[in-house]
């Protein structure tokens, strides 16, 4: 049984995950997120991240509507800086990340959508005003560890 508990262990355990195995971990991820964002096309594109038998045709269609969230949480976050819209804008580049190819990434989808995700979730504790540091870090050990147990 494997238990993730710091993010050695994490980036490691992602490192030794394929392409499809990378997109369904980083499905997880942004779904633990995906309440801060009110954009309903994230859903969609993590229906297809999660898929294991999706088709080149339907992560390509999934990261193009990807990018166009992001794009517009970007704009609606504005000059001022709203921190609600912020943490939608880091689910959407979280989601961006869980359907682009594995090649186009620096340090692979599942983690580029879990640094998103930490993101999304420190925007939402400066508005709720909560120290909620680690938390989501954890939580993300526990879905990669519950995700290679299973």
């Amino acid at each position: 049984m494997t238990t993730i508990t710091h993010d050695t262990e994490f980036r490691r355990a992602l490192e030794g995950l394929d392409a499809s195995q990378q997109r369904a971990v980083a499905a997880r991820v942004v779904e633990n997120v995906l309440s801060l964002s009110n954009d309903e096309r994230i859903a969609r594109v993590l229906k297809v991240a999660a898929s294991s038998d999706a088709s080149d045709n339907e992560l390509a269609d999934a990261l193009h509507t990807a990018r166009a969230a992001t794009s517009d949480c970007h704009t609606r976050c504005g000059a001022a800086g709203d921190w609600a819209e912020q943490a939608g804008y880091f689910v959407a580049r979280a989601a961006v990340a869980a359907v682009t190819p594995e090649w186009q990434t620096t340090s692979g989808p599942a983690l580029q959508a879990a640094m998103s995700s930490r993101m999304a979730q420190t925007c939402q504790s400066i508005v709720s005003g909560e120290d909620t540091a680690g938390l989501e870090s954890r939580e993300q050990y526990r879905i990669l560890s519950e995700f290679l147990n299973s």
